[in-house]
Formats: C-alpha cells, structure tokens, sequence
C-alpha cells in the first residue's frame, strides 16, 4: 500500500469514530423543559394585634435592703447562731457575745442608784426639819438653804445614775447581735473566741432576697423618648421590665419600673432608672435551710424595656409550599 493509500485510511477512520460519538438528535439538548406548577400561596386577612416596641440596656440586679452586721460593744464572740448563706428573720440572734462584763456594770449602777437614793431620803428628811424650824428662834435661813441645795443636788446625782444605769442596759443588749432585717446571711468574717468591736469591720451581710431591684443606666437622649413615647400611655405602668440572665435565657418573671434618678451622671450622659422584679424561691418552699432563688445581688443582666400598643397593625406575608407558617 502506497503513502497516500495509507493516509486516506487513517481520516476515514477517524471520521467514523467521530461520527459515533456524536448522537445525531441535536434538537434534544435544545428542548424545553416540561413548565412548573406555580407555588401556592396562602393569605392571611390583616388584623389588629399588638406590636411590642423594646428598648434594651444593660443593668445590675441589686437588693432592695442591705445591712451590714457590726458590733456594737467590744467583747469576744462567746455563740454564732446562724448557718452561713441561708435565711434569717428579722429579730433573730446572730452572735452572743461576752455578757460577764456588762452584766457587772449594771449591777454597779443598780447599787449607785440606791445609794443615792438613800442619800435623798435622808436630804429630804433634813430639810424638812430646817424647814419647821425655821418658825422659831433656833431656825436659821441658811441652815434650810443648805438642806435644800444638798436635796436638789442628790436628785440631780439620782438622775444621772439612772442614766448611767440605761447605758450599762444598752450596753448589755449589744451583746446580742441580732437581724435588723429579714433575708439571705452571707459569711462570717470572724469566729468564736475573736475579739470584735466597732472598729472590727463587718462582721456579716443581710440582702433582702424577694423583691430584687434591677438598676440600668440609659443615655439622656433615649431617656427624653422613652419620655414621649411612654408618658402618653401610662408613664411608669405602661412600661414592661424582661430581663436576660447571663447565661442567655430569659427571666420567667416581668418587673415594672419604679425610679428615676433626678440628676445626670455629668461623666456618661446617662440618667439611672430602677425596676422591680419578683425573685421568689426557684423550687417553692422546701424543708432546707438553704433557698435558692434565680436573681442574685450584684447579678449583670440585659434589660428591655417592653410596651404593648393594640392600635398598631401587624401584617403577616405568608408562603405555603406544602406547610404554612408566619414570617415578619
């Protein structure tokens, strides 16, 4: 076979295999695709419903009552009749201090206050007598006036022996520490057998624990329109408190607003308010000493403020593809 026999062979059958690899009907790739059925759409009729408008700042949950427990005398600590972190009553004993001491100088000032009392028996006595004798020749004016200004001077030292007396008794009664307030009792700062006195520090914490106050500082701006906006629904009542815990839930209880500060912090532009929130016991009532609650004093939370109109109109656009459900 000749050169050019050979190339002629070879372009045929390159031909022929491209041939079939193409497939002849073109128009198919070319071909519409068979149309859709259109998606279904729901409506929803408009309708009246309430928008809640929300302001949101950051706040610290703070007790409604503090007190910090000191003594008032200076004696060992003798009982602590309290368990650490849990509630108290309001009156209840806390520490007992050292009574010997105390207990004495009453006993003193009793003592004082009869002696003395004796004393003016005998001035009265006196001067009555300087008195009657004043009618006769053997009574003189000085004689009853020095009887008198020893009886008034003695009345003077009975007096201010049962005022010593009154101290001795306050004094005693300081050895009792008790809760000025009801609520949670932190830790103590000193044992038993310490030394306290008012120069000791504090000895212990109360907070109260139910209501809670929540403390938010809002910048003067948006405080003059949470003015116009809230002041012709109602002021403080129309206003709705929801707060966010750290852990990013939401409180289950909503508060109101109570407070507004009355002065500008110059340093922020910031006005302070303050709100309410219910802070009852996360498990009810139990036999334990222990009671847990959710919100706790010096807690940061993120707080919004909340307020329902009903003549403000919701439109929901809905769209159906096999189910339905609201967007907006």
């Amino acid at each position: 076979m000749t050169m050019t026999g050979m190339f002629t062979l070879r372009v045929w059958v390159a031909a022929a295999t491209l041939s079939a690899a193409c497939p002849p009907a073109i128009s198919t790739a070319f071909a519409q695709a068979e149309p859709t059925a259109p998606p279904v759409v729901g409506i929803i009729a408009a309708r009246k419903e309430p928008i809640t408008q929300t302001e949101q700042f950051i706040g610290r949950i703070e007790a409604k009552q503090r007190v910090d427990i000191v003594a008032r005398v200076t004696a060992f600590i003798e009982k602590r009749l309290f368990v650490e972190g849990t509630d108290v009553e309001e009156g209840a004993l806390l520490y007992r201090l050292e009574q010997g001491p105390f207990q004495a100088v009453v006993a003193a000032q009793k003592a004082q206050i009869a002696q003395v009392e004796a004393q003016l028996e005998n001035a009265r006595l006196t001067t009555q007598r300087a008195r009657t004798l004043l009618g006769g020749p053997a009574g003189q004016q000085s004689t009853y006036d020095a009887a008198l200004a020893n009886e008034r001077a003695l009345e003077a030292q009975l007096q201010g022996a049962h005022a010593q007396l009154d101290t001795a008794q306050i004094n005693l009664g300081y050895t009792e520490i008790r809760a000025p307030i009801a609520g949670q009792i932190g830790r103590t700062s000193l044992t038993i057998g310490n030394v306290v006195g008012p120069g000791s520090g504090v000895l212990t914490t109360i907070i109260s624990q139910d209501p809670m106050f929540v403390t938010f500082p809002v910048p003067v701006r948006e405080a003059i329109n949470l003015r116009a906006r809230y002041g012709p629904t109602g002021g403080f009542g129309a206003v709705l408190i929801r707060a966010q815990l750290p852990d990013g839930r939401f409180y289950d209880h909503t508060g109101t607003l109570d407070f507004v500060n009355n002065t500008i912090a110059t340093n922020t532009d910031t006005i302070l308010l303050r709100g309410v929130l219910p802070n009852p016991p996360i498990f009810g009532q139990t036999r334990s000493l222990l009671t847990l609650r959710e919100l706790t004093d010096g807690e940061f939370v993120t707080v919004f403020l909340e307020c329902a109109s009903s003549d403000d109109l919701r439109r929901f656009a809905v769209l159906r593809n096999g189910g339905s459900g609201p967007s907006g």
